[in-house]
């Protein structure tokens, strides 16, 4: 296998900068740079050098031999000064080391799956890590990472597995008609109990993809209703375009929001009328199709009866809608409080912006709490989804004693399934698409 090298941290100037090398060739590589193999697993300080001996930086380095290293192979790291001539001239002579070349796009972490130093729910999660923005994507991230779906893979897997061996039991020994009737009786119990578990943590509400992928909350209303003042307010800068004339807002804006450890995705769409030309036309359809796209729809209204709307479309179920009385600073202090609107707002003045931000949070909760989610990514959701049918398929076969081999069959697919989970099954294609998320040097 050839020797891979590249630099593991952001390019530019930096205090630190590390260069990360896999491979057979990586302590020939730190003999010929610094002189020696330092004791594996404790920084040493030496003097990186040019073939011609001409010193290059003065550098922190570390000897992880194989089998104990990320990738599960001989490792070498150079932690240099962090400026772009010192990583320039390091690299450079680290791959004019023959049997070298510049690793590719998560190149590192592939060889550590290959080499079985992690398995693919647990390189997912690195990736989800590596990407996190808030407090929750990271304490969710690193359970993945930590292998919380693999674990609860792997103990599915060993349950399924006992099952199988005894209704497998029943085929190799037909002739043994009390212990094949118990030991059915047996493995019928453990799939039922394990299908319930299965549609648990399928009936999450997508809570895992929520948290990684932010919650998304559409700000709607009718054509100056203070919907993008209202979106740059929260967001801190000015965002999005803000004038008297109706239908400024054209198509959605996206701010990404931390409210206490959670990320929220706020959309300003265009204001909702009829009777426009095909430009704003699409910007409404987009309006729409946004807001049944999302968790949560802010409705901004005004106190001016001319510019009063019925929002009486269908979102769905799962879309709540929060009715918002907005520009409150328009129509004076003693403007009535109407019990209609949850709430009422000035976004220019910041009047019931502090209010709004707390129930946003308390929506967050209510939908993120409790301990990291199992199901974190489309595929996962598939691979149970595809395993809770084959397990459906298996009980809806009545007489299991007389269709013992379609059962059988039926726990196979499941564990092919969860095989698929954790990487244990070919899944190249999938393989390909996790780690091109990946940076170089990782």
């Amino acid at each position: 296998m050839t020797t891979i090298a590249a630099l593991s941290t952001a390019p530019g100037m930096a205090g630190v900068a590390i260069i990360r090398i896999s491979g057979p060739a990586a302590g020939p590589v730190l003999e010929r740079l610094a002189g020696k193999r330092p004791r594996p697993r404790f920084a040493t300080n030496a003097v990186l050098r040019q073939p011609d001996g001409e010193p290059i930086d003065s550098a922190l380095i570390l000897w992880f031999p194989a089998p104990g290293s990320f990738t599960g192979e001989d490792v070498a790291e150079l932690h240099v000064h962090g400026g772009r001539a010192v990583t320039t001239a390091v690299l450079r002579t680290v791959l004019a080391v023959p049997g070298l070349r510049v690793a590719e796009p998560g190149e590192f972490t592939r060889r550590a799956f290959e080499n079985g130093k992690m398995d693919l729910a647990a390189v997912e999660g690195l990736a989800d890590l590596i990407g996190a923005e808030t407090e929750g994507q990271r304490r969710q991230a690193y359970a993945q990472y930590a292998s919380r779906l693999g674990q609860t893979a792997e103990r599915l897997r060993a349950t399924m597995i006992h099952a199988l061996a005894l209704v497998e039991a029943t085929i190799d020994f037909p002739d043994e008609d009390d212990v094949g009737a118990s030991a059915l009786s047996e493995a019928r119990s453990i799939i039922e109990k394990l299908d319930g578990e299965v549609l648990t943590l399928l009936a999450d509400s997508h809570r895992g993809e929520r948290v990684r992928d932010g919650l998304h909350v559409a700000i709607a209303g009718p054509p100056n209703a203070g919907k993008s003042t209202l979106l740059n307010t929260l967001a801190g800068r000015d965002v999005a375009i803000v004038s008297p004339i109706a239908g400024t807002t054209r198509d959605t804006l996206e701010v990404h929001l931390d409210l206490d450890g959670m990320a929220f995705i706020l959309t300003d769409t265009a204001g909702l009328r009829e009777g426009i030309d095909p430009i704003e036309a699409e910007g409404v359809r987009r309006a729409h199709s946004r807001m049944r796209e999302s968790d949560l729809v802010l409705f901004l209204q005004t106190a001016d009866p001319s510019e009063a709307m019925d929002p009486d479309w269908d979102l769905g179920q799962q879309v709540k809608i929060w009715h918002v009385r907005s520009q409150i600073d328009r129509f004076g202090s003693d403007m009535p409080h109407d019990p209609f609107y949850r709430h009422h707002i000035s976004a220019v003045q910041g009047v019931g912006i502090r209010e709004l931000l707390a129930d946003l949070s308390a929506f967050g909760r209510d939908l993120l709490a409790g301990e990291p989610a199992v199901l974190v990514r489309e595929r996962h959701r598939q691979v149970f989804q595809t395993l809770h049918e084959a397990l459906a398929e298996s009980l809806a076969i009545d007489d299991w004693s007389a269709a013992a081999e379609l059962v059988a069959e039926d726990l196979r697919t499941g564990l092919n399934a969860l095989g698929r989970a954790t990487g244990r099954v070919d899944v190249e294609a999938v393989l390909d698409v996790v780690f091109s998320s990946f940076c170089i040097g990782k």
